[in-house]
């Protein structure tokens, strides 16, 4: 596919890098000189110089023959008048960013008036993931599938735990609590785990199962499950105010601690409910006298990866909190997740799944669309949940008859809004929606699960 990306900080860096992996025609737009060579470089695009919403520079970049633009500049406005020129020359898909809160409750209806395919708002992605995850503050990492109905939960299993050396046949005859094991981080490497893996003690492990049918296992294995009551947020930019705006809603207490006296004021008056406290967070005084010591979640949320990175230690040394970084740049994500950090959240990496997805639906042709996609362990790993819209070669037949590529797993099926946990008899029916575990990279249909 022809794809144009106009603005190319970090996030359109990042998907225009992700789509050329995906075998994609990109071009690239940015007015900065520097950062077009920089990124020309460094990957195999076009890159042009200039205002990304000029009719003469969409055409240079090869708007007539694309089929899809995503506006990524710094500016909304500008994001938006780029689409509609985009929609009004070539008559393409659009995807915008709109980042801007007063925007984010007239979402849909800038989409409908304007034609966009997808409007993205990476901030408040990032806390509704941060949000979900003080729901259930036992896991590192939740992904939702079947319109919340179906979970990924990513864990540490901890020296000592009930399922530390048995396998996975075991802990389902023991447990019967209705979850699927999908994948295991054991030091660098990465399974997908047949029935006769044994578990052990600091593996990272990610079980597909339905809300109801996580809690019920983690209360088995002796693990919290109860959401937090108060979470103490540090930074008070825009992924703040969205998450404290959803705590709040979820009857958690909220207190921001923010260093700029102007945004304290903001979040006053946007937010009357939360404390809303003026100081320097690296200040650990501070840090004490708000309470660290006793608070059930930390969540760092300023500007600065490395202030992040250390005020989450300095949680984790003071504390039993349930702690959560946000990591801007990606390009430090192996060093960074060695410091055990608990919950990561990369903004640019929660975009640039959403466009990928888009695309590969795009692309599909076979009636089966990606309807949602996440990455896993650190980009190894791949969940993907597909609408079976027609007949295939999937369709009708018990799974294992069916002859599966090597590392791919038949996690879940949602037929007609009842989940199952497939075994070999299950049959893929049209109308469904199947969620597919790999470390294989790529999958745009359902077909390309088989040999």
């Amino acid at each position: 596919m022809k794809v144009i990306i106009v603005g190319c900080g970090k996030v359109g860096a990042t998907i225009a890098e992700q789509l050329v992996e995906e075998g994609h025609d990109i071009a690239v737009i940015d007015m900065n000189n520097e950062v077009i060579q920089d990124i020309t470089n460094s990957i195999d695009v076009l890159g042009v110089v200039g205002n990304g919403a000029s009719y003469s520079i969409q055409k240079e970049a090869g708007i007539e023959e694309a089929d899809l633009l995503i506006a990524v500049t710094g500016s909304d406005e500008q994001n938006l008048l780029c689409c509609l020129f985009a929609k009004k020359v070539g008559n393409c898909s659009t995807i915008a960013r709109v980042r801007n809160p007063l925007y984010s409750h007239e979402i849909g209806y800038i989409k409908d008036e304007l034609g966009l395919s997808m409007v993205i708002n990476p901030e408040f992605a990032a806390a509704t993931e941060i949000a979900r995850l003080l729901r259930f503050p036992s896991a590192d990492k939740i992904d939702t599938f079947a319109k919340g109905r179906v979970e990924i939960l990513k864990f540490v299993v901890h020296e000592g735990s009930v399922l530390e050396g048995y396998s996975l046949m075991e802990i389902g005859r023991k447990l019967n609590s209705g979850i699927l094991f999908c994948a295991v981080e054991r030091k660098d490497e990465v399974v997908i785990p047949r029935g006769d893996f044994v578990i052990q003690g600091n593996d990272v492990v990610s079980i597909v199962a339905s809300p109801k049918d996580a809690k019920t296992f983690f209360e088995k294995i002796g693990v919290e499950t109860h959401q937090v009551k108060d979470a103490l947020i540090v930074g008070g930019g825009t992924i703040a105010y969205y998450l404290a705006e959803q705590l709040l809603s979820m009857g958690i207490h909220v207190k921001i601690i923010e260093k700029d006296t102007e945004r304290c004021e903001v979040l006053s008056e946007l937010l009357p409910e939360a404390v809303i406290i003026h100081g320097d967070a690296t200040n650990h005084d501070i840090l004490m006298e708000e309470g660290i010591e006793n608070a059930e979640a930390f969540v760092s949320l300023t500007g600065l990866d490395e202030g992040n990175v250390f005020l989450s230690l300095y949680a984790q040394s003071c504390s039993k909190a349930k702690i959560v970084t946000k990591i801007n740049r990606i390009s430090f994500e192996d060093v960074v997740a060695k410091f055990q950090l608990g919950s990561l959240i990369y903004p640019k990496h929660i975009t640039a799944e959403y466009i990928i997805r888009y695309v590969r639906a795009m692309q599909n042709s076979v009636g089966s669309n990606v309807e949602t996609m996440y990455r896993l362990i650190g980009n190894k790993v791949e969940a993907l949940e597909f609408r079976i819209r027609e007949e295939s070669v999937v369709v009708g037949k018990p799974i294992m008859e069916l002859k599966l590529k090597k590392n791919i797993l038949v996690a879940c099926i949602n037929h007609k809004g009842k989940i199952i946990r497939p075994n070999g008899q299950t049959k893929i029916h049209v109308g469904d929606t199947v969620i597919i575990v790999t470390t294989q990279q790529g999958l745009r249909d359902i077909n390309d699960i088989v040999e």
